[in-house]
């Protein structure tokens, strides 16, 4: 029997070449995301330092969004984008969870391979099919009708089309997470007598704790992020004033980047396009900080089974 030299345990030389190709293009395909995500970045940071140094900061907390008169009232812009993504949460959270135990806790498994697919479509429907639908029907036939102050377009309005778009994403993380839970926890449950409600509740929840907290980030990040549903529904075309009222017009921070780059109108002044810059980095920096702090509690409370 021939001896077994350190050649034969290196393997095939042409199947290591070709798994180094591999291992090379996978890397610089990470390498260039990593490249362009900083350059993204720095882009942000430069043209936004340079709007901070030709404008009067006192204009940033103003109550008025109007960059073509030199006002940039950031708070304005906050303000509509807390309201959006408060209502688009209040839907899509209850909607979302509760689809979520459902699909894990209650649906057999042919209703699940049927409805999870079905409610994983809604993600699919384009955000301007959703921003048409706030203003022909969900304002005129809900807003409107249950609250008289409410005009045509609303954040009311652009809030509830966001929930749904925000939906799906809740759902199919949460049931992801659920499903995950080890079986014996709830058999455990059901040994103790514990009810399936119960069990859902006050088992499985705690347990999948941690994908339940990433999907409501991921959830309020994609409310944040929504541009054309609120553009459409919510009103305000170039300018907003700051308002708390979910029945007024408003810009939210992507919706204000939108109205203002069309065509020429981006090119009234060297501030106006600056200023899109300076909204771009809090945005940035808002799912920054939104993604670190979730992180660090998933982590603290991840459970490992």
């Amino acid at each position: 029997m021939a001896a077994i030299t350190i050649d034969d345990l290196r393997g095939n030389p042409r199947r290591l070449r070709k798994e180094a190709v591999v291992k090379n293009v996978f890397r610089s395909a990470a390498g260039l995301s990593i490249l362009i995500s900083i350059g993204i970045v720095l882009a942000l940071i430069g043209r936004t330092w340079s709007f901070v140094g030709e404008v009067d900061l006192g204009t940033l907390w103003g109550d008025n969004w109007a960059p073509r008169s030199d006002q940039f009232s950031l708070k304005a812009l906050l303000t509509s984008t807390a309201v959006v993504t408060g209502i688009a949460m209040i839907i899509a959270t209850p909607l979302g969870l509760g689809s979520a135990i459902y699909l894990s806790e209650y649906a057999k498994p042919g209703v699940r391979r049927t409805l999870k697919p079905i409610l994983e479509v809604l993600a699919g429907i384009p955000s301007v099919v959703i921003g048409f639908f706030c203003v022909s029907f969900i304002s005129p036939n809900l807003v409107q009708r249950f609250f008289d102050s409410a005009g045509t377009f609303s954040l009311a309005a652009a809030g509830v089309g966001v929930g749904i778009l925000t939906i799906p994403l809740i759902a199919s993380v949460s049931e992801d997470a659920m499903r995950s839970v080890p079986r014996e926890l709830r058999e455990a449950s059901y040994g103790l007598g514990a009810r399936k409600i119960t069990t859902s509740v006050k088992v499985v929840l705690p347990a999948a704790v941690s994908g339940l907290v990433a999907a409501f980030i991921l959830a309020v990040s994609r409310a944040i992020g929504e541009t054309m549903v609120v553009l459409l529904a919510a009103g305000s075309a170039n300018a907003s004033q700051f308002s708390t009222n979910p029945f007024d017009e408003g810009l939210t921070m992507t919706a204000a980047i939108a109205s203002q780059v069309r065509g020429s109108d981006a090119a009234v002044s060297q501030s106006v396009v600056d200023s899109l810059y300076f909204v771009g980095f809090t945005l940035f920096a808002i799912t920054l900080i939104l993604n670190v702090v979730a992180e660090r509690f998933v982590r603290r409370v991840r459970q490992a089974y």
